[in-house]
């Protein structure tokens, strides 16, 4: 246990939604691997991987089987009181002013067909005849782009 908790501890991570969860799903996959006199550990095949990579693989599918096991209670909407969606008006969002030069006129496109138009990628890049993965690396670039531009103005 001691010699795998922080491999461990590193593939339930990715799969935990809060940083609280983690113990409790490393708790799991070590209580799986310890389970009925260690039979998932004694059908360990070292011809078909390391034991790291198969720890690491036990322990991701055990993580996910416990999170789908306890998913949060929803809630009818009808039942919650009316007052818990009541929300302060907002004044409606101002347009930003960006640089003519900052982003490209396809960049400037993709993000009001994302943003302003609400598209998905498959229909932009049906739009635009490009491929899906273009639209979302043009996105991607865009994105850094404002950021970058954003932090500079900010400091």
């Amino acid at each position: 246990m001691r010699r795998y908790a922080g491999l461990v501890a590193a593939a339930v991570r990715g799969v935990a939604r809060e940083a609280t969860e983690v113990e409790d799903l490393a708790q799991e996959v070590f209580l799986r691997l310890c389970k009925d006199d260690f039979r998932l550990l004694r059908s360990y095949d070292p011809a078909r991987a390391g034991l790291s990579t198969w720890i690491t693989i036990v322990a991701r599918s055990t993580a996910r089987d416990a999170m789908r096991r306890h998913r949060p209670v929803l809630v009818e909407i009808d039942a919650v009181p009316e007052g818990r969606f009541a929300v302060d008006p907002v004044e409606p969002a101002q347009k930003l002013k960006l640089p003519e030069a900052l982003l490209s006129p396809r960049q400037r496109e993709i993000l009001t067909m994302l943003y302003d138009r609400e598209m998905e990628v498959a229909e932009i890049a049906e739009a635009l005849g490009i491929d899906p993965q273009t639209v979302r690396s043009a996105h991607h670039k865009a994105m850094v782009k404002l950021r970058a531009h954003f932090k500079a103005e900010a400091e």
